[in-house]
């Protein structure tokens, strides 16, 4: 199976290549980014061929699997270039920064009958899965509400212009929360047996304007999926001196107990109506990128669908639009 790397502007140019370098049934045959720094940051130990385009690479290799990371306005039209060349397409977050890219994205899926899934690599963290068995299990009862919090650090010296930017970075909304709009919307829709419709609304803002005029740099959302609101907030302010990039937690109130996912410190606490709190065992980590190329190699449909990922894509973008009309809440 031949993988390649289209745009490389994240670290998460990782996930293919730890894939590739664990198993014999791939090969990484080249990577495209046009910006130098880039390419010498992200791609410059590969043996492969670089190409300044996605267009290039595409003409000059079979592809089976291509692995969208490049700057986020520039998403889209190489995940649709891939499409359109007969590959899958395996993309880190964000897809696209526009509803109309999206619609794009989801057109040349169907032509192409390809999958495209987004690495929410949250879904198989070890607290997750353990959270999911309590679920199944019945352990919680029925979700009652969620509370999600992601803070990240920016690190603005590191950060390169286009980041910064709105035009080429599209919004916080767009982007920070939507690793916790899709956990939701698959607990939910595990839950009660179909994906749960409802509203987003979203708030952002810019406390430190005068270090990054025009960035927000915090977000607020609502969503009500079915009968069950989720409130998630997203910021770049995370603590410069914290000794994680994020402190990223989930609390999940049900009927009979509630659960505190804390994915920074690799811990699920749990307390129950008949039982006092305790700390759920943890299973071993997984690749981000393994339930991907997993599926792929056994001829099934990846667990986070093609329809997963288009549909935490929309909402993300439906809450950032929903922040421009001063949070009026938005269907989906």
């Amino acid at each position: 199976m031949k993988v390649a790397i289209l745009g490389a502007a994240h670290q998460h140019v990782d996930y293919a290549l730890a894939e590739v370098a664990h198993r014999d049934e791939l090969e990484l045959v080249a990577a495209s980014e046009p910006d130098p720094k880039l390419r010498e940051r992200f791609l410059s130990g590969l043996s492969a061929p670089l190409y300044d385009t996605p267009q290039q690479l595409l003409e000059a290799h079979d592809v089976d699997v291509a692995l969208i990371t490049g700057i986020y306005n520039q998403r889209a039209e190489a995940a649709v270039a891939a499409l359109r060349a007969g590959a899958h397409v395996l993309a880190d977050k964000p897809l696209c920064t526009s509803l109309t890219q999206l619609e794009t994205i989801r057109e040349a899926a169907v032509d192409a009958e390809r999958h495209v899934s987004i690495v929410f690599e949250k879904r198989f963290y070890p607290a997750t899965l353990a959270l999911r068995r309590l679920l199944s299990g019945g352990v919680l009862g029925n979700i009652a509400m969620v509370a999600a919090t992601g803070p990240h650090k920016l690190n603005q010296p590191t950060r390169p212009a286009w980041f910064l930017d709105p035009a080429t970075y599209g919004g916080i909304a767009g982007d920070l929360p939507i690793h916790d709009i899709d956990l939701v919307l698959d607990l939910i829709g595990e839950q009660q047996g179909t994906a749960p419709v409802g509203t987003v609304s979203a708030h952002v803002g810019n406390a430190r304007a005068d270090d990054h005029p025009g960035f927000d740099d915090h977000v607020a959302l609502l969503m009500l999926a079915g009968d069950v609101p989720a409130t998630i907030e997203a910021n770049w302010l995370g603590p410069e001196a914290a000794d994680v990039h994020g402190h990223y937690r989930m609390r999940v109130t049900g009927s009979l107990g509630t659960a505190e996912v804390d994915w920074a410190y690799h811990r699920l606490t749990v307390t129950t109506h008949d039982r006092e709190t305790w700390d759920e065992p943890l299973g071993p980590a997984q690749r981000p990128a393994q339930y991907f190329f997993d599926a792929l190699l056994a001829g099934e449909q990846p667990e986070i669908t093609t329809a997963a990922s288009l549909r935490a894509t929309e909402i993300a973008l439906k809450a950032q639009f929903s922040a421009g009309k001063g949070g009026a809440p938005q269907h989906f």
